[in-house]
């Protein structure tokens, strides 16, 4: 079976997005709406300026308890958050959320236009498998060389 690219992986290839002053309970409702673990925050020429996920609304929203109605999603965003790719393999791209502690990861065209966010949910057990392989090894490598 040959490898999935992360774009064809995608389950949800629609994109969610707000304003970087939205706040965070319309973060939710949109989420919601659009059965979307994540929002991109755009700036108003459209350049991604981060991510927000269900995992931050939950640690840095609820844990902290701030007001969604009143906090704005640019305060407790993921800023720059890191993005592949579109011809990124599955494996790889797993490899790099277990190794960098995410779950999302926006796929971007060369002409930086979003075109969807890989989600561990879209890996098949195959591929997280060989993605945990991967890190051990980097693991091993790593203990190796001190």
């Amino acid at each position: 079976m040959p490898e999935r690219t992360v774009f064809q992986s995608l389950t949800q290839r629609h994109v969610v997005t707000l304003p970087q002053h939205a706040s965070v309970w319309e973060a939710a409702c949109v989420m919601t709406k659009a059965n979307s673990s994540n929002v991109l925050v755009i700036d108003p020429s459209g350049s991604m300026l981060g991510i927000l996920t269900e995992r931050d609304l939950m640690t840095r929203v609820l844990a902290k308890a701030l007001n969604p109605q009143t906090t704005q999603v640019c305060d407790v965003m993921t800023p720059n958050p890191q993005t592949v790719g579109p011809d990124t393999k599955v494996a790889e791209a797993v490899l790099m959320m277990i190794e960098r502690g995410f779950r999302h990861l926006p796929i971007v065209s060369e002409s930086d236009k979003t075109l969807g966010v890989f989600s561990v949910r879209d890996a098949m057990p195959r591929e997280i498998g060989d993605a945990v392989s991967l890190a051990e090894f980097n693991d091993q490598v790593n203990d190796a060389l001190g």
